[in-house]
């Protein structure tokens, strides 16, 4: 079992100085109780502070609310960001938690989730309490309440949509389980909703800083697929669903000084929406600690003047497994560029045509079932790349590899790099764009190798993947930093597209 901190969360006089200080480093890492008000809150939160002997701390919504304790309705603990101690890598309660964000819990039981994580139902209760401080049916709960408290908030949906949206199939146990947490019903939450924009929704993303939205967009725009997604210098947008039924989505910085991202969101099926949420979370590395991170990497020789320069800089995730799998491919050995056109043209011929009311989303990336037998030679793919690409589209359909978020990286590694065509650094890429995998790490990657060494001699995949021990399980964040002072030292001609 892959370790995990034992004690995640920051010590009490580091919580009270946190706390009294109202510092936004440590939003989402724990949450302060109140014992005479029965109440918990976010250290940002803007209340008067409570006098120390009242106040508890809880390294969890969940366990907070757990011990008896509501939401704050003033600094509402719904937009804190999440926990990436509990988060990341491959310990058992990370995993399980991915597969929470991905909406396993709503078909399977407890039972059937500890054995998807390789452990027995009593002992994963056990982890989750010890841990957590709830069990993960609690934890699962909290969340899908803290969501639709949100919802209920911001927006103008209807108290049933707000159930199905957050996650719960029946109206009845959405008003009971609710009434239960908020000590009220969700009609009465809704007092002055924000007034919605057309057809969608407006919802608050929040991050802890800092937190280089300008970066990450960057990233993104060099590579966006014209038709199925827009990145400017201020937004992402992208369309998906289905052909029946588009969505779409704009994603850019939140008006003033706050510390969130604002989502414009239209999502015709309402089930679906905390699920798109969550991917966005992901893709954005929202519930990051940079923190933390800089802590572990700073001690670089390599890293640390990087870390000085963006010390907001995250890990851009991708929309779709399958769709990262393709730009993957089509990237080996050529630039980014090429291999953008190459996918531009994929989403032009075999992307299925879609309304959308944003000028440029028209297109949804086409799904493996639809580059299994196509001809990709005709949009300029050499013959190895397509049958590269028909391979995983097939192996894909065939159930051989997968994208589940919650697979251990060295398990995902090694089932991707015995397809043909998939070699490490292919398969190290895929983990850090489609799992967001904070440790995957491409050695072979040229780029890195020439960057690690600083004005050495190029380090071989060998050298650099020992260098790089000492900066695990962050090692994908040195990836972002490495590749971006390569960008900032001279425009790349040729290199892999990253």
């Amino acid at each position: 079992m892959a370790s995990l901190p034992d004690h995640p969360i920051p010590d009490d006089k580091t919580c009270e100085q946190a706390r009294l200080s109202r510092d936004a480093r440590f939003d989402g890492l724990f949450f302060t109780a109140v014992t005479s008000t029965r109440i918990y809150c976010r250290p940002v939160c803007p209340a008067p502070s409570p006098k120390p002997q009242n106040v508890r701390y809880y390294g969890s919504a969940a366990a907070a609310e757990a011990a008896g304790f509501r939401p704050c309705l003033r600094c509402r603990p719904e937009l804190a960001p999440g926990n990436d101690a509990w988060q990341r890598g491959d310990h058992v309660i990370a995993r399980t938690l991915k597969l929470m964000d991905s909406g396993a819990f709503d078909e399977w039981s407890v039972d059937d989730m500890a054995e998807r994580v390789g452990l027995g139902a009593r002992q994963l209760r056990r982890l989750f309490v010890e841990r957590l401080g709830a069990p993960p049916i609690s934890v699962h709960t909290t969340r899908r309440l803290l969501f639709a408290k949100q919802l209920l908030t911001e927006t103008t949906m209807p108290v049933t949509e707000v159930a199905l949206a957050s996650g719960f199939g029946s109206l009845r146990r959405f008003n009971a389980a609710f009434l239960q947490a908020n000590r009220m019903a969700p009609r009465d939450l809704r007092r002055h909703p924000s007034a919605t924009t057309g057809d969608a929704i407006t919802l608050r993303l929040g991050y802890r800083p800092p937190y280089d939205f300008e970066a990450i967009l960057a990233f993104l725009r060099g590579r966006a697929l014209p038709g199925a997604e827009l990145v400017d210098e201020h937004s992402y947008a992208r369309v998906f669903g289905t052909p029946d039924a588009p969505g779409w989505l704009r994603l850019s910085a939140w008006p003033g000084h706050d510390h969130a991202l604002r989502l414009e969101l239209h999502c015709p099926q309402p089930a679906q929406m905390l699920g798109v949420v969550n991917k966005l979370r992901r893709m954005f590395d929202l519930d990051a600690s940079p923190q933390s991170i800089g802590d572990a990497l700073k001690e670089s020789p390599v890293l640390r003047p990087l870390l000085r320069k963006r010390p907001g800089l995250r890990l851009p995730g991708g929309w779709d497994g399958f769709e990262i799998a393709v730009r993957a491919i089509l990237g080996q050995q050529v630039s980014v560029a090429a291999a953008r056109t190459l996918a531009t043209r994929i989403v032009q011929h075999f992307g299925t045509p879609v309304t959308s009311p944003v000028a440029g989303l028209e297109r949804l990336f086409p799904g493996p079932e639809l580059l299994v037998d196509a001809d990709l030679r005709a949009i300029g793919l050499t013959t190895a790349r397509a049958a590269t690409v028909r391979g995983v589209a097939q192996a894909l359909l065939d159930g051989r590899i997968d994208f589940r978020s919650e697979q251990p990286l060295d398990e995902f590694v090694e089932r991707w790099v015995a397809l043909p065509g998939i070699g490490e650094w292919t398969a190290h890429y895929m983990a850090m764009r489609a799992l967001s995998h904070p440790d995957a790490f491409p050695a072979a990657d040229l780029i890195l190798r020439r960057a690690a060494a600083g004005n050495g001699p190029e380090l071989s995949t060998k050298a650099l993947t020992s260098l790089a021990e000492a900066w695990r399980p962050w090692r994908a964040y040195s990836v972002m930093h490495l590749w971006r002072s390569a960008s900032d030292a001279a425009p790349p001609t040729k290199k892999k597209a990253a």
